[in-house]
């Protein structure tokens, strides 16, 4: 099978020649892998080859003025939204930090005003193209939604809930103005593909490691209605799509189901109600599977012998029947040691075949 062939029949929950793989890592361990593999620093497509990777992702960047000016000792990121982050060093590596929440104390006039990227100022031109060069692959759009943490990085966690709660209007308003420029973007980017997109990735964090972050009813009312619009889109032109959730999110996996979507990403083995084993029993044949192998247990913290034990074993419980692609559950962390890294994917190539 082709890379595109082999992800289009899993997804579809279908058994292909092999199981699926993909890859996302922190600067740190990808410019480490790159070193291990004589690679060009920059070179991502060949480290993409050598890790036997069958998904693609393509865009439409943003082009227009900057919205938003730097601050010192803050960057402020995330395509000219004008969310704020500080870096911040640690042992191995470092991370760019979400900070001041420039609109926690907002009100509707304020949010009404905020700049924000206008859809008319991205780059199209380039997408079908692109989409030729990597028509064997399995194509992404990343089209997050991302209502929690979207507007968290502009108005706090805190109050991003509070707003949930209490159908605050400026919070709401932040999320549709948000949405919809997301939504158009996408459906621009998945006109200019011409058919050459065949999935739509979106992705709400719904869960901490022991419960869900919010409650059925705020699901009900405020999610899924937003995030509906989005599957409806990407079922208008065709493509699968993926839900990204961390943490415990198995909860709102049956409306994910009645939503359309068709497979669900990350699968923190490690939270309550995300392990292979019920995942595999509760929604197996009904969503397709992207992620299980934790960023946080053996990769990162036992030897070569112990990740290549672990990903064994969720393989061994994920693969059968089909519908299941190998990924970390976020990006690798800095702290894997690279030949952890390494025999996860050499894992992946030799067990991961039917």
């Amino acid at each position: 099978m082709t890379p595109k062939e082999r992800v289009l029949t899993t997804l579809a929950r279908g058994q292909a020649d092999r199981v699926p793989v993909n890859y996302s890592a922190n600067g740190g361990i990808d410019k480490r892998l790159k070193a291990h593999f004589g690679l060009n620093p920059a070179d991502d497509e060949d480290l993409l080859q050598v890790l036997g990777v069958d998904f693609r992702a393509v865009g439409a960047p943003y082009t227009g003025p900057r919205l938003h000016e730097d601050i010192p000792e803050r960057s402020v990121t995330v395509t000219d939204w004008g969310v704020h982050c500080r870096w911040i060093e640690h042992a191995t590596g470092g991370y760019h930090d979400f900070c001041d929440f420039p609109l926690t104390t907002a009100d509707e006039e304020t949010v009404a005003n905020w700049p924000l990227p206008d859809p008319d100022q991205h780059d199209y031109g380039h997408v079908h193209a692109a989409c030729r060069r990597q028509k064997n692959y399995a194509v992404i759009l990343n089209c997050y939604g991302d209502l929690i943490n979207g507007n968290g990085r502009l108005r706090g966690m805190e109050q991003t809930l509070v707003d949930l709660i209490t159908d605050d209007p400026a919070g709401l308003l932040l999320a549709d103005r948000r949405f919809e420029i997301q939504a158009e973007i996408a459906r621009r980017t998945l006109e200019a593909a011409r058919g050459g997109i065949d999935i739509l990735w979106l992705g709400e964090d719904l869960g901490t490691q022991h419960a869900p972050i919010i409650s059925m009813d705020l699901f009900q009312k405020h999610i899924r209605p937003r995030y509906q619009k989005l599957v409806d889109l990407g079922k208008a032109f065709g493509t699968k799509v993926v839900m990204h959730t961390c943490g415990s999110s198995s909860w709102a996996y049956e409306d994910f189901i009645e939503m359309g979507i068709d497979a669900v990403d990350t699968l923190q083995p490690e939270a309550k109600d995300m392990s292979p084993q019920h995942l595999k029993k509760t929604f197996g044949g009904r969503l397709a599977f992207h992620g299980c192998i934790s960023t946080a247990g053996p990769v990162a913290t036992g030897t070569a012998d112990e990740t290549i034990a672990y990903c064994r074993n969720t393989l061994g419980i994920m693969m059968p029947g089909g519908g299941y692609c190998f990924a970390p559950t976020h990006s690798l962390q800095d702290n894997s040691p690279t030949e952890n890294v390494v025999a996860m994917y050499e894992t992946a190539r030799k067990h991961g075949r039917y």
